[in-house]
C-alpha cells in the first residue's frame, strides 16, 4: 500500500501539468500609474502598449516611474502660460552698476589683480565649467570641449582652459611667496556634463592625464534632463517605449550642483566665490584674478562680464533692470522692440541697452545656495522650439530649459564688468562656412590678440601669408593675459603661424 503522502504528491503534480503558463508580469500597465498619467493628461504614452514586448514594457514603465510627474506637470503648465517680462517693466542698467573699460584706472586693475590672487592663494575660488553640449553644429559628436579649432598647438578647448588654471595657480603662488612660504595652489574645477557627454568627457581627461592638473581637483557632474513636449504640452515619444528627453539647459547647473552635493563640497574646502563660464569661448580668462578682485571689492552677490553690443539689432541677450529699483536680469533680443534696441543714452552716447551677456559669471557660494533653492521652486522654464526625435521621425517640439542668467533676479546685488570682445570673447558655435562664431573666426581672434602681446613684449614676426590671416599663439603656460613675455619675446623673431611655449 502506498503512503498517503506519496499519493498527494502525485495528484498535485498531475494537476500542475494542466495549468496554463503564467501571464507576463507586465501584461498591462499598473492601473494606478495609468490614473496618475491621466491626471496630468499624459496617458498617451501607453498608446502602443499592446505592440510592445515584455522587455519594452518594462523599459517604458521604468522610464515613466523615474519622472517627478507633479514637478514636470507644474513646469509645463507654468512655462506654456508664461508671458515673460512686460516691456514697461524693463529699464536700462544704471551706470553705477557697470565698471567700464574707459573708467578703469591702472591702480584699480592692479588692486583687483592682487586681491584676486590673494583669494585664489587662500583657496577661496572654485571654477564651474558648463560643458553639457556636443559639437553637433561643428560636425562632431564629441563633447564640444574636445574640439580643436585649428590653432598652431592643436590644443582642444579643454586643454587651453586647463592650462589657464595651471597658469593662475602659479601666478597666485608666486605673488604670495613674499608674504608667506611658497606652497602649491589648487583651484577646484567642477565640470558639468550631460548624459550625452559625461562618459566621453571623463575619458578625454583621463587619456590626456588631466592636462597637468591633479585628478582630484577635477570633479565631473551631470545636469538633469526633462521630457520634450509638443506645443500643447504632451510628452513626445522617441520610441514606442521611451520618452524623448533633453538636458535642462545651462541653468540646470544650480539644481545639479545641489543634487550632487557639490555646494556642500565647496563649503567644506573653504571656497567662497565661484567662477562660472561656458566651454565654447576660446578666449575665456578662467579664474580671472582681476574679475575676482573686482567682485570681492564690490561685495556683490553676483557679477557678470559684459561686452558692448556691436550694433542695435545684434542678436544677443542684454542686461536690463526689472522695474524701478528692481534687480538686474537678462532679456533676449526678441524682447526689445526696435525703438528700445536703438535708444541712445544722451550723456554717454552708448546704446541704452548695450551690455551683452556672454556667460562669464561670478557668484558667492552663499548666493548659489540661495539660487539652487529658489530655482527649484520656480516652475517657469524657457521654451526652445527645436526638432525633436520621435516615433514619426523628427518633429517640431519644445525643450524645457533654464538658463544660467535666470539666477540674477534673485541677487540682492549684481555688478557688471565690461571687457573687450577682442580680448575675452571668441565663441565657437557654428561650423566653418557660417557667417559668425566659427572655429576659424575664433582662431583668428586668438592669433591676433597673442600677436599684439608678442609685439608689445618686444618680439618681431615674419609671415608668408597676409598677417590678417595668421599670427602667433602664446601658450597659457607662458602667459595668462600678456604678462611676463618680455624675457621670452624681446628681440626675437617668430615665423607665423607658430606657438610660443615654455
Amino acid at each position: 500500500m502506498k503512503e498517503p503522502t506519496t499519493e498527494i504528491e502525485i495528484e498535485t503534480s498531475a494537476v500542475a501539468t494542466i495549468l496554463p503558463p503564467p501571464l507576463p508580469p507586465t501584461a498591462s500597465p499598473h492601473q494606478a500609474l495609468v490614473e496618475r498619467l491621466k491626471d496630468y493628461g499624459q496617458e498617451d504614452v501607453f498608446s502602443l502598449w499592446d505592440e510592445l514586448s515584455p522587455e519594452e514594457r518594462d523599459l517604458l514603465l521604468r522610464d515613466i516611474e523615474n519622472l517627478d510627474l507633479p514637478r514636470i506637470d507644474r513646469i509645463i503648465r507654468c512655462s506654456l502660460h508664461s508671458q515673460g517680462l512686460p516691456v514697461a517693466a524693463i529699464e536700462p542698467v544704471p551706470e553705477n552698476c557697470v565698471s567700464t573699460v574707459e573708467e578703469r584706472t591702472k591702480e584699480d586693475r592692479e588692486k583687483w589683480w592682487k586681491m584676486g590672487l590673494k583669494a585664489i592663494y587662500e583657496g577661496k575660488l572654485g571654477v564651474v565649467l558648463l560643458s553639457g553640449g556636443q559639437g553637433t553644429r561643428l560636425g562632431s559628436s564629441d563633447p564640444k570641449g574636445c574640439y580643436n579649432i585649428g590653432l598652431p598647438s592643436g590644443k582642444s578647448l579643454f586643454q587651453i582652459q586647463a592650462e589657464r588654471i595651471l597658469c593662475v595657480q602659479r601666478l597666485a603662488s608666486q605673488a604670495m611667496s613674499e608674504a608667506s612660504p611658497t606652497r602649491p595652489v589648487t583651484i577646484q574645477w567642477y565640470i558639468m556634463t550631460s548624459p550625452f557627454t559625461h562618459e566621453p568627457t571623463q575619458k578625454f581627461f583621463k587619456s590626456h592625464k588631466y592636462f597637468g592638473l591633479e585628478p582630484d581637483q577635477v570633479t565631473f557632474f551631470q545636469q538633469g534632463t526633462l521630457p520634450c513636449i509638443s506645443k500643447d504640452g504632451k510628452f513626445i515619444m522617441e520610441t514606442p517605449f521611451s520618452l524623448s528627453k533633453a538636458p535642462d539647459g545651462n541653468g540646470g547647473v544650480y539644481t545639479a550642483l545641489k543634487s550632487s552635493r557639490l555646494l556642500e563640497d565647496m563649503a567644506s574646502r573653504g571656497i567662497k566665490y565661484v567662477d562660472c563660464y561656458g566651454v565654447d569661448n576660446v578666449l575665456v580668462r578662467v579664474a580671472d584674478p582681476t574679475f575676482l578682485g573686482y567682485f570681492i571689492d564690490k561685495s556683490a552677490a553676483s557679477a557678470a562680464k559684459v561686452v558692448r553690443k556691436a550694433y542695435p539689432q545684434e542678436k544677443v541677450g542684454v542686461f536690463v533692470r526689472r522695474g524701478k529699483g528692481g534687480p538686474l536680469t537678462v532679456v533676449e533680443y526678441t524682447e526689445l522692440d526696435q525703438s528700445m534696441a536703438s535708444a541712445t543714452n544722451q550723456q554717454t552716447g552708448r546704446l541704452q541697452y548695450c551690455w551683452s551677456n556672454v556667460c562669464l559669471h561670478m557668484f558667492t557660494l552663499d548666493f548659489l545656495n540661495q539660487v539652487a533653492n529658489g530655482l527649484e521652486k520656480d516652475s517657469v522654464y524657457h521654451l526652445a522650439e527645436k526638432k525633436i526625435p520621435s516615433i514619426n521621425g523628427d518633429i517640431v517640439g519644445l525643450k524645457l530649459e533654464q538658463f544660467i542668467f535666470d539666477c540674477f533676479p534673485y541677487a540682492p546685488s549684481t555688478a557688471l564688468f565690461e571687457v573687450l570682445r577682442e580680448e575675452e570673447f571668441a565663441p565657437v558655435k557654428n561650423a566653418n562656412g557660417s557667417n559668425y562664431d566659427t572655429p576659424e573666426s575664433a582662431r583668428l581672434l586668438v592669433l591676433r590678440l597673442h600677436t599684439r602681446w608678442v609685439i608689445a613684449a618686444g618680439g618681431f614676426l615674419t609671415h608668408s601669408v597676409p598677417l590678417y590671416a595668421t599670427g602667433v599663439e602664446v601658450s597659457p603656460l607662458c602667459s595668462y593675459a600678456g604678462e611676463n613675455l618680455e624675457a621670452i619675446c624681446r628681440g626675437r623673431t617668430f615665423h607665423a603661424p607658430c606657438e610660443i611655449s615654455l
